[in-house]
């Protein structure tokens, strides 16, 4: 609205009232607008974002043999008390706490890698000991992850042997509002004996 005469301005007026009050905090002093190449950005940027992908999400780390999310949800059991000594858990248990504390990308990521851990056709020792459904070799899928349930293998408790007692490191999660391991202790040598399929 004009201030002289309270009409609305014209298309035209507003859009140099609008262009003109960017030129005036492009101008400013106190303005945090740097000028880059858009060009050179968009490659560093893409650079970036896809080495972080491949960091933090694709490969497992030589440590454990773990990818991020597999240890994430093997991490999640434990802390949930999800062990061999008690009863199954639902499947969906673990991939709610998993999205919610560690891993937000989408259920679907989370619940196949929790499968994958409880194919005795996929690993040579199974991490977690599946109840219901979880697929077969011929390509069936698993039941959905309302109906199956799940608990730690006894050998995944080897991975997890000695983690509260400062063996490894620990980071903020993504909101920083929890901390997950960078690594699991592993006295087991997972990479070695199932080994893992990267990008």
């Amino acid at each position: 609205m004009s201030d002289s005469t309270n009409e609305p301005l014209s298309g035209k007026d507003l859009r140099k009232q609008q262009e003109a009050e960017v030129d005036a905090i492009f101008c400013s002093e106190q303005t945090t607008i740097i000028p880059v190449d858009l060009e050179k950005e968009m490659k560093k940027s893409f650079i970036d974002y896809a080495m972080s992908v491949i960091s933090d999400r694709a490969l497992p780390d030589i440590r454990d043999g773990l990818k991020p999310v597999h240890r994430r949800i093997l991490y999640s059991m434990y802390t949930q008390g999800f062990t061999p000594d008690k009863p199954y858990r639902k499947c969906a248990t673990t991939v709610g706490d998993v999205l919610g504390r560690f891993h937000p990308h989408g259920d679907a990521s989370v619940y196949d890698a929790l499968v994958r851990l409880a194919q005795d056709f996929s690993m040579r020792y199974m991490l977690v000991e599946g109840h219901g459904n979880f697929g077969s070799m011929d390509g069936d899928p698993p039941a959905a992850y309302r109906y199956t349930e799940a608990r730690l293998q006894k050998v995944a408790m080897e991975m997890m042997s000695d983690i509260n007692k400062g063996t490894v490191d620990f980071r903020p999660n993504f909101d920083e509002h929890d901390v997950e391991p960078v690594a699991l202790p592993s006295r087991f040598p997972n990479l070695l004996v199932n080994g893992s399929v990267g990008i």
